[in-house]
């Protein structure tokens, strides 16, 4: 069994889009992470009845991130869990990296938190809303992502 020492929280600036985005960044971390090193085809292969895997995983937060920093329309929500058979693991986590960048050089070009985030439909929320809403999303799939991980090699940790 593979096991991992837990991180501790992250150590961040002391203002409130510093303590945002580390414990954000923190989370995409450890989501990337546990679909690391995974291989074909366990990295794909649903953990649990629903049909979440944990490429699945990382693929859907990359449209959330698009969506809620970017504003990249998404027509299917269910889709994003499925990875297409074309995709590999390592395309999978590259496009989820460069949507943290990309999303991150937005957070970063924003200078008050009250600022709206541009994103389809409806009224634009804050990026405050959009931080702490990226931090719960993130961090509900991270512990899905734990579980999904235990079970393919018992692999734990943060």
């Amino acid at each position: 069994m593979l096991r991992r020492r837990d991180t501790p929280p992250p150590q961040t600036g002391p203002g409130e889009k510093d303590v945002l985005r580390g414990f954000l960044d923190q989370l995409r971390a450890a989501v990337a992470a546990k679909a690391e090193g995974v291989p074909e085809p366990q990295v794909r292969t649903p953990g649990v009845p629903s049909g979440t895997s944990l490429l699945g995983l990382v693929r859907h937060l990359t449209h959330v991130e698009r969506f809620t920093f970017l504003g990249e329309h998404t027509a299917d929500w269910r889709a994003t869990f499925r990875p297409r058979p074309r995709e590999t693991a390592a395309s999978v986590l590259a496009g989820y990296r460069a949507a943290v960048e990309e999303a991150n050089a937005v957070i970063d070009a924003c200078t008050d938190l009250t600022e709206p985030v541009a994103r389809p439909g409806g009224t634009p929320p804050s990026m405050r809303w959009a931080l702490v809403h990226m931090i719960e999303e993130t961090g509900r799939h991270a512990g899905h992502a734990d579980i999904l991980r235990e079970l393919i090699d018992g692999s734990t940790g943060r």
